[in-house]
């Protein structure tokens, strides 16, 4: 089983998904979901600790959770002065196409933690990766908002399956 487990995240580095777990041979769904809950703990707890943001690329692996759900998610992630990350959270949960972003409660978070710099992402479930017109003025107002408070965002990423849109790059 072991040797399953390591050929599907060779093949599936950013996340592997229960679905995928089905494939190895004698693993029932108890084992799946304590396999997945192991990921979950050591992403959370171990590679939380000492992510360092330098590019967009460091972001990614924090973010394959979104990338192929079926609504958007749009999702927070605070970092002190030295670019580490401090807390990844998810804001708004949307509907298929869109998701509700408000300054407001985008930033409660933010200003809780202290965060020196916030990056943004959201998913396109869609797979589309350019910004839509509202994913613009979204951004617009984010940055406007995090000027006031004087918090830097470092970047906005979109995600999907086929890639990443990042708004800084």
């Amino acid at each position: 089983m072991a040797r399953h487990v390591v050929a599907l995240i060779r093949e599936h580095r950013e996340a592997i998904t229960l679905e995928q777990l089905v494939s190895v041979p004698g693993m029932g769904l108890a084992k799946r979901g304590q396999i997945l809950s192991s990921f979950e703990l050591a992403r959370r707890y171990l590679l939380a600790e000492s992510t360092r943001i330098q590019c967009a690329d460091d972001v990614l692996p924090l973010l394959a959770d979104i990338r192929s759900k079926s609504q958007e998610h749009f999702v927070s992630i605070t970092l002190n002065g030295a670019n580490e990350v401090i807390q990844k959270r998810i804001v708004t949960v949307g509907l298929l196409d869109r998701s509700l972003v408000h300054p407001r409660d985008v930033f409660a978070d933010v200003i809780t933690d202290r965060a020196a710099a916030v990056i943004f992402a959201h998913n396109h479930p869609s797979g589309d990766l350019q910004p839509s017109d509202e994913d613009i003025k979204t951004q617009a107002r984010l940055v406007e908002a995090a000027k006031i408070l004087g918090i830097r965002v470092l970047d906005h990423l979109i995600v999907s399956r086929k890639g990443y849109f990042s708004f800084e790059e």
